[in-house]
């Protein structure tokens, strides 16, 4: 099996990648999320492009083609930390291409840049339906720290995200 070849994005590929990140937006739609896709493209394009800038933004290849990417950051806050964590913020592999090694390649990756820029965890989100991401970061050692809670209010419009077409 071809390994994937791991590199930093350069500007010629954000473009494909925010297409990935529009994909990896409408997915998640699947499992609850409310983040509608295409109403998001320019601002994902903005925010990766500024990935790119900083070195922070990680494509997978696998002869030639761009499968993959990964977005992640230090957090920066306002307040103090005991622990310098890392911000895993986007990794998508294009579901064609699964289970060939690239969402572990591209993770260990990431996993060493934020090393050497000095985080000690990495913290990432994974929407709580989707259960082969759960699997995949618990695989790897990654433990929930956080649970996170919605409540529909009465009287106020229903978010159905399961049926509303993105736009």
């Amino acid at each position: 099996m071809t390994e994937p070849t791991i590199t930093h994005a350069t500007s010629d590929d954000l473009e494909t990648v925010t297409d990935r990140w529009v994909d990896l937006a409408r997915d998640q739609r699947a499992y609850g999320s409310s983040i509608r896709a295409e109403a998001n493209r320019e601002t994902m394009r903005e925010t990766l492009a500024a990935h790119q800038f900083t070195n922070s933004l990680l494509v997978a290849r696998l002869e030639g083609d761009l499968v993959g990417f990964a977005s992640f950051s230090l957090e920066q806050g306002a307040l103090s930390l005991a622990t310098t964590r890392g911000l895993l913020s986007n990794l998508y592999v294009d579901p064609s291409y699964r289970g060939r090694g690239i969402g572990t390649a591209l993770l260990e990756a990431v996993e060493a840049e934020l090393r050497d820029r000095g985080a000690e965890v990495v913290r990432l989100e994974v929407v709580a339906p989707n259960e082969d991401a759960r699997r995949f970061y618990r695989e790897r050692g990654y433990e929930p720290v956080r649970v996170t809670m919605d409540h529909h209010l009465e009287g106020s419009s229903e978010n159905d995200t399961h049926s509303k077409e993105d736009a």
